[in-house]
């Protein structure tokens, strides 16, 4: 453990990839190997997977996720949510928010570690393309400090010419997922003078994407990503992160053949470094819990594998909390976790129910401004609405209106109306009731929005008559 001349850890005072001078500090993490890795790389595929075949989901007619800014067209597993959802909108932020706090109080940083899309696309595809092009951790040391000739111009060249390639495709896709697939369909296939604004924006997100995976890699994590930064206040001693086992683990000395380890006062850390050696982040667990550490668990997977071929029990490092590793009892489920799961778990459910139980249609029937009750023939008065109707279902509705709370006449003006699946439509109407029937000169009608005899909403106006 390095130490500064005041005796106070160095790796507190700043980051790890980063020196005294501001400069920064390449890592050149060897490729990890083992049961954890091999499930988050597992992990990491399936998650691609469903990233590059999401766009091309149609559910109900819709694009699977969509989420169009500029035309506030949200579109969540096959269902589009509209202004008029904002209530639903407003309920899953707050749901959102208290889940990320309560499940990294609890769980720790596994999102980051294991699902988050930088830690993904960095790890399963351009680490990888990096081990294949540049060799392991020794091998792409050696060829940074070398001099440039023609072997590392050509894998220079081939390595950034395959980055900015899958960054561009990456960029695709996410645009997909802001403007929808037959939009970015017709951005790539039609006249590129009509789409200037759109095949910029290609560009843009290309380069930024290219330069987050082939430079700022990890300090991502560190400088950029809130969540990364939150964690210093969301955890605690029973929070489940990954941990380095101090109490056996010290004092740490490497290994002598023939040694009585407890007669030298040595504990199992054989002092290898092979945990450093395969971070990512390039810290040292053993530190302990550290802003940089995003629990991808490939230090777990170097002990464990330096401990069985030395003989020793695995798991020196492992998921678990510091109440756990300093009072040395194993991980069992705590009223407090089962809690903070319980609290999860209701969040969920009734962002669910609200979702489920949402009213398909939705109408607002405004009285038209400006407009004075009118007289009509046989003694009736009337009054001019217009309805607008937001048809959130996936299949276009004909349109009935009907009064509800008094008997009385509407008339349609137009065509019988019909509004298409996914859209807004605007139907405008007369009201017209008996003068003899009205008591008021400001009568509340209720207002039935049906479609094939089935009552879709119903809403509420102002008729407006003569004053008694």
């Amino acid at each position: 453990m390095q130490k500064q001349d005041d005796g106070q850890d160095s790796f507190r005072d700043r980051l790890y990839t980063i020196d005294e001078s501001g400069k920064r500090l390449w890592v050149f993490a060897r490729k990890p190997k083992g049961i954890l890795t091999n499930a988050r790389n597992i992990t990491g595929i399936l998650l691609l997977v469903f990233f590059f075949s999401a766009p091309f989901i149609k559910v109900n007619g819709q694009q699977l996720l969509l989420f169009d800014f500029l035309h506030r067209t949200f579109v969540i597993f096959g269902v589009q949510f509209w202004p008029q959802d904002f209530n639903l909108f407003f309920i899953g932020m707050i749901a959102m928010m208290v889940f990320i706090i309560l499940f990294t109080v609890t769980y720790g940083r596994i999102w980051c570690g294991w699902a988050c899309p930088q830690t993904v696309f960095m790890e399963v595809i351009f680490r990888r393309i990096e081990y294949w092009i540049d060799g392991d951790s020794n091998r792409q040391k050696e060829l940074d400090a070398r001099a440039w000739d023609a072997d590392k111009v050509f894998r220079r060249a081939l390595k950034h010419g395959i980055f900015y390639l899958i960054s561009f495709i990456i960029s695709n896709y996410f645009l997909m997922y802001i403007m929808g697939s037959g939009a970015w369909m017709k951005l790539v296939t039609e006249n590129p003078a009509d789409h200037v604004a759109g095949l910029a924006g290609m560009a843009v997100f290309s380069f930024i994407f290219y330069f987050i995976f082939s430079w700022f890699r990890e300090q991502v994590c560190t400088i950029v990503c809130p969540y990364g930064r939150l964690q210093g206040v969301l955890l605690d001693r029973e929070t489940i992160v990954i941990s380095y086992d101090y109490p056996r683990g010290e004092e740490r000395g490497l290994l002598r053949k023939s040694e009585n380890r407890s007669e030298t006062s040595k504990g199992d850390c054989i002092d290898c470094n092979q945990c450093v050696a395969v971070c990512p982040t390039g810290i040292d667990i053993r530190n302990g819990t550290q802003l940089e550490c995003i629990n991808c668990a490939c230090c777990i997977d170097a002990c464990d594998d330096m401990m069985r071929k030395v003989g020793f029990q695995p798991h020196l490092i492992r998921y678990a909390s510091e109440k756990m590793i300093a009072d040395k009892k194993p991980w069992h489920y705590t009223i407090r976790s089962a809690a903070y799961t319980i609290v999860l778990a209701t969040l969920l459910a009734a962002l669910t129910f609200f979702l489920i139980s949402r009213n398909p249609v939705e109408a607002t029937v405004l009285r038209s401004p400006g407009m004075l009750f009118q007289e009509q023939e046989g003694g009736k008065i009337s009054n001019l609405y217009s309805v607008k109707v937001v048809n959130k279902t996936a299949h276009d509705l004909p349109l009935e209106i009907r009064l509800l709370s008094c008997p009385g006449e509407i008339k349609v003006i137009g065509n019988a109306p019909v509004i298409a699946s996914q859209s807004l439509g605007e139907v405008v109407f007369f009201i017209l009731l008996d003068r003899n029937k009205i008591t008021d000169s400001k009568t509340e009608v209720d207002i039935g929005i049906f479609s094939g005899g089935k009552k879709l909403d119903q809403t509420r106006a102002t008729f407006v008559g003569p004053a008694k």
